[in-house]
C-alpha cells in the first residue's frame, strides 16, 4: 500500500497553488506601481503641485538680475493663514501669482463669485481665482507696508484649458504670464526696497512642512463653512460697505438679498 494519505495530497495541492500565485505575482508585479502612480496623478494635490512646478519653470525665464522668485509661501493672517503659489519681486513691482491646473473650457468674468469649468457635458464651479488672489494681495500689502499700486495680482492657468469668455489681462494661460509681467516697465521700487521686501517675506513666512500645510487646509475648510447663510442656507457673498463708518470694510452678505438680509463679520 502507498504511504501517502489524502492529507499529504492536500498539502501538495496547497503548495502548488501558492507557487502558481507567487509566479503570477512576480510576472505582474510592475502593474501595482503603475496603478498607484495613476491614482496619485489624478488627485487634486498632485495636479496642484504639477501646475506650480510648470509655472516655476516658466518664471525661470525672467532675468534673475531683475526678478527674484519666491514660491509656496504660507503667511499668517489675523484669522489663520494664506498660501501663495509664487511671488515675483522686482523694481517694476511685486507680482502675486495664483496657479490653476485645469482642463476643458473655462467661463468667468472679473466680478463673478464662481467660475465654471466644462469638460464635454460635465460642468463644475470653482472660486473666482481673482477674488482668491485678492486676499493674498491684501496680506502682502499689510506685511510689506507698501503702496498697493506696486502690487499686481496674476492668475495663471496651466493644462489643456481654454477661455471661452473674455477675461482680464492679468488672467493668462501658461507663458502668457511673462508677457503680463514684462508689460510693467515703470520702476516703482528701488533696489533697497526690493531687498527689504524679500527679507520681510522670508522672515514673515511660516516654515514649510506638513504641519503648516495641514493648518492651512483646516483654515480653508473653515472659510468654506462660513460661506453658507445660517438663516436660509444660501451662499454668502463677500461684499464691501460703501457708506457710513464702516465704508471700505468687508463683510459676508447673503446672496438671497433682499429676500434674506443676513450678514456676517469678515475676519
Amino acid at each position: 500500500m502507498s504511504g501517502f494519505t489524502s492529507s499529504d495530497n492536500n498539502k501538495d495541492v496547497a503548495v502548488d497553488l501558492i507557487e502558481i500565485l507567487m509566479n503570477a505575482a512576480l510576472n505582474v508585479w510592475y502593474i501595482f506601481p503603475i496603478i498607484l502612480l495613476t491614482y496619485i496623478t489624478t488627485t487634486p494635490w498632485f495636479k496642484g503641485l504639477w501646475g506650480e512646478f510648470q509655472v516655476n519653470l516658466i518664471l525661470k525665464r525672467l532675468p534673475h538680475n531683475e526678478y527674484r522668485r519666491l514660491k509656496n509661501i504660507t503667511l499668517p493672517t489675523d484669522n489663520g493663514t494664506t498660501q501663495i503659489d509664487h511671488i515675483v519681486v522686482s523694481k517694476f513691482g511685486v507680482f502675486i501669482i495664483e496657479t490653476k491646473n485645469m482642463k476643458g473650457w473655462i467661463f468667468g468674468s472679473a466680478n463673478q463669485k464662481l467660475w465654471t469649468q466644462k469638460i464635454f457635458k460635465y460642468s463644475s464651479q470653482f472660486q473666482n481665482p481673482i477674488h482668491q488672489n485678492y486676499k493674498h494681495l491684501k496680506t502682502l500689502e499689510a506685511l510689506l507696508n507698501i503702496n498697493i499700486a506696486a502690487l499686481f495680482s496674476v492668475v495663471v492657468f496651466i493644462g489643456d484649458s481654454q477661455f471661452k469668455t473674455e477675461v482680464p489681462e492679468n488672467v493668462t494661460h501658461a507663458s502668457g504670464c511673462l508677457s503680463y509681467i514684462r508689460s510693467h516697465s515703470a520702476e516703482l521700487l528701488n533696489q533697497q526696497q526690493v531687498l527689504d521686501i524679500i527679507n520681510n517675506i522670508d522672515s514673515g513666512r511660516l516654515a514649510r512642512g506638513f504641519s503648516t500645510n495641514q493648518a492651512h487646509k483646516a483654515h480653508v475648510k473653515e472659510i468654506i463653512k462660513q460661506k453658507t447663510c445660517t438663516k436660509c442656507g444660501s451662499d454668502m457673498v463677500l461684499r464691501e460697505a460703501k457708506k457710513g463708518q464702516s465704508a471700505g470694510s468687508k463683510f459676508w452678505g447673503c446672496s438671497s438679498f433682499p429676500k434674506c438680509r443676513a450678514v456676517e463679520k469678515f475676519n
